[in-house]
């Protein structure tokens, strides 16, 4: 249980460590202002109980005054200490989140691609909704009303003590076998968490899956297949909960039954040893009502720290992403004199699968390097190496004669821009998307690169114009629009090299020629790497880089790769083919 305590706080971080301390150890300076309530009895129990019993015989103005005057202390000292305490508690528990949440994002930047193949989306989103969620609501209460009814409880145990031994060691025994119980819960809590938070990550992703593939599910009939496969997910997931809830109610029933029993021992001991004459009515009753303290404060430490071990298995998932070996990032600063592109003998696997297989290659700058090739033979795995979203396992790419992996992250990716064949756009503004390649751009500039980039005129048409904000990942925009924001946004950025996959692939003919114009403003006097299905995206490069399991098979330009036999070739014939399809139609 402690071991928890201790890992959720080193988690939390040295600034709201403190907080949570600090209203832990108000909790305990509440216990003593709630308690004072007992002092507030005692004086009127003393005023009213004989002389030969102990007492003052009859109530006088005088403990009228100083019961009352305890007791709105009591009042007054645990109103203002409960407020303090909680806002402590929840300051921490946001802040906590947030700050984990910033930091999570941030760690990922630097995660290689390879990553985010690895583990799903459903998880990470889990993690940073789902989890954080848990932890900055649930989590700081339950390590809050842990740890303040354990202290309370202990603090109670000492106080007793200077009273009556006997029932201080009572309390002690039951107060061990009631941490006796806990463990037992613990561990039972321990086997469940872990599956309840797969569960929950498991229904996250299927609701997503659900979700973005709706098109899919709609057009090929799969309402059925994926709706069953969420519903799978819903039950598995209500049943693990269910399952939990299960094991441990009885536990905690036990836990609850001890801490009663504390109680009752405490209170028949006291009666018994004012019977006996070896404790004073006054004492009696003090113990009796710290009985009922007592039992206050561990039932609801019990009940809480029943979900500690959920809390720990969410630390541990956050814990999960931030511990993911990022990429090598002890680069430094570097302006390279070009934007020359080299790889020397590089090979990089997946999954002991080898996808690049001793790749030597030389980009010029200012040079259109296009390549082609059968799907799967590893044209993006190539370019995701001269990128660096992910480091080769042999050899070396350069930038400008440097190795990429010299370069600090942020000082190489100032160098590049790209253009993806599938667009992201955020939920937000158009102008803010387009911004996102310089930040600190007016909107004078965001208007100059939409112009070039062929879409000023279908944003302006819009109801908000550039204050429109889109849909997530740019869904109320067509495919040719979407591109053309990207393409604005990547000349806002204006990288001295620029990667392409096959930016025109998805779009209408009607939009084709607008993108056209917007691509060539974009990558005019830069260095650029395309990844090309079309004949004539490829027919004015530089270089052509025919690229098939893992190898470069063909080099050159289109003219000299035209006249030899081999997969290029094979690649033209397909490509005039497919343009020379007509649709006929014929009249009876």
């Amino acid at each position: 249980m402690l071991k928890v305590i201790r890992r959720f706080f080193d988690f939390c971080g040295k600034e709201n460590r403190r907080k949570f301390v600090a209203s832990i150890w108000l909790g305990v300076l509440l216990a003593l202002f709630e308690a004072l309530k007992i002092p507030a009895i005692a004086v009127m129990v003393r005023a009213m109980l004989p002389a030969e019993a102990g007492g003052n015989g009859g109530i006088t103005g005088a403990d009228i005054l100083l019961s009352l005057g305890i007791m709105l202390l009591s009042i007054l000292g645990s109103d203002l200490i409960k407020a303090k305490s909680t806002m402590l508690q929840t300051e921490a528990g946001y802040d906590t989140c947030a700050m984990k949440r910033i930091e999570i994002a941030e760690h990922m930047r630097y995660l290689p691609m390879g990553y985010f193949n690895r583990n799903s989306l459903g998880q990470i989103t889990s993690v940073t909704t789902n989890v954080m969620e848990s932890l900055e609501n649930v989590a700081t209460r339950v390590i809050m009303m842990v740890a303040q009814g354990l202290l309370t409880t202990l603090l109670i145990i000492v106080m007793l003590a200077f009273f009556d031994w006997r029932i201080a060691l009572t309390l002690l025994l039951g107060f061990g076998l009631f941490l006796v119980m806990n463990s037992g819960l613990q561990k039972a809590s321990g086997r469940m968490a872990s599956k309840k938070v797969a569960a929950d990550e498991k229904l996250v992703e299927k609701v997503l899956e659900y979700l973005q593939g709706m098109a899919e599910v709609k057009a090929y009939h799969l309402t059925g297949v994926k709706s069953g496969e969420l519903n799978d997910a819903i039950r598995e997931n209500v049943k693990v909960n269910t399952d939990m809830e299960m094991t441990l109610i009885p536990r905690m029933t036990a836990q609850t039954f001890i801490s009663k029993l504390t109680g009752t021992a405490m209170t028949a001991l006291s009666c018994l040893f004012y019977v006996r004459g070896t404790m004073d009515a006054l004492t009696a009753i003090l113990m009796v009502i710290s009985s009922f303290i007592v039992y206050a404060s561990l039932e609801t430490a019990g009940n809480y720290s029943a979900l500690l071990r959920v809390v720990d298995a969410s630390v541990s998932r956050a814990q999960e992403i931030l511990s993911a070996p990022q990429m090598d990032l002890s680069g430094k600063e570097i302006a390279p004199a070009c934007t020359d592109i080299g790889a020397k003998e590089i090979a990089f696997s997946y999954d002991r699968r080898k996808i690049i297989d001793g790749i030597t290659l030389r980009i010029p700058e200012k040079t259109t390097t296009a390549i082609v090739g059968p799907s799967g033979g590893g044209k993006t795995t190539l370019v995701n190496l001269l990128a660096r979203f992910w480091d080769v396992d042999e050899g070396s790419v350069t930038l400008g004669g440097h190795d990429v992996r010299t370069y600090e992250m942020d000082s190489l990716m100032k160098n590049f821009s790209f253009v993806f064949q599938n667009v992201y756009l955020f939920h937000d503004t158009i102008a803010a998307n387009i911004r996102f390649g310089k930040p600190e751009a007016g909107m004078d500039e965001v208007i100059a690169a939409a112009k070039k980039a062929c879409c000023h005129d279908f944003i302006t048409a819009l109801p908000d114009g550039y204050d429109t904000v889109i849909g997530e990942g740019g869904a109320s925009l067509s495919g040719g629009e979407r591109q053309r924001i990207s393409i604005a946004r990547a000349m806002m950025k204006d990288a001295p090299v620029i990667f392409l996959d096959e930016a025109t692939a998805n779009v209408d003919p009607e939009n084709e020629n607008e993108l056209t114009r917007a691509i060539q403003a974009l990558t005019k006097e830069k260095t650029v790497i395309m990844i090309a299905h079309r004949l004539k995206t490829v027919e004015h490069a530089d270089q052509i880089l025919v690229v098939d399991h893992g190898k470069i098979v063909q080099q050159g330009t289109h003219a000299e790769l035209s006249a030899q036999e081999g997969l290029y070739r094979d690649f033209i014939s397909e490509r005039r083919e497919a343009a020379g399809w007509k649709v006929s139609s014929s009249q009876a």
